[in-house]
């Protein structure tokens, strides 16, 4: 004799067969408290039983392509809040599904980074900052020494006289 009663059996059936999509039979085992095992048997059992019963939607939201979300967002957009619901059903979606996948759509993408790359640039930005720090010291000396090899010129030159 099983420890669980007919209706929370067909409670937690009806609630696996309505789960968000992306959710595992194990995570609704774990969030009804049920043994992983017996939730698999009471759906195998409900689908025997229940042959016309509603069964998982074939295509999941994260099997979509990025060129049948794209085509699910232009089906949809113009269309009427009950129209874009009922579409949604027949193609086992979440509005809110092609709201994430417009949304994504519309951000443009960044490009991916590899670390080591950019720690490489910063190295040769700082390297090339030292050496132009050289090179303006350097050149502000040369300046320097040329004003005062043309003092020294004026000053022994009136000397001369």
């Amino acid at each position: 004799m099983s420890p669980y009663s007919l209706a929370v059996k067909q409670e937690a059936v009806r609630k696996t067969l309505r789960r968000e999509s992306g959710r595992t039979i194990a995570q609704m085992a774990d969030e009804l408290n049920v043994p992983y095992h017996s939730l698999r048997k009471w759906l195998q059992d409900f689908r025997v039983s229940e042959p016309t019963a509603p069964q998982p939607p074939e295509k999941r939201a994260t099997d979509y392509s990025a060129e049948q979300r794209l085509q699910a967002v232009l089906d949809t957009h113009a269309m009427m809040p009950e129209a874009r619901s009922a579409w949604c059903r027949e193609h086992g979606l979440f509005e809110h599904q092609l709201a994430q996948w417009k949304a994504q759509l519309l951000t443009p993408a960044e490009p991916a980074s590899n670390a080591g790359e950019v720690r490489r640039l910063k190295d040769e930005v700082k390297q090339l900052e030292r050496q132009l720090n050289r090179r303006d010291k350097a050149l502000a000396e040369a300046a320097a020494l040329l004003v005062l090899q043309k003092k020294y010129q004026a000053l022994w030159e009136g000397e001369d006289k």
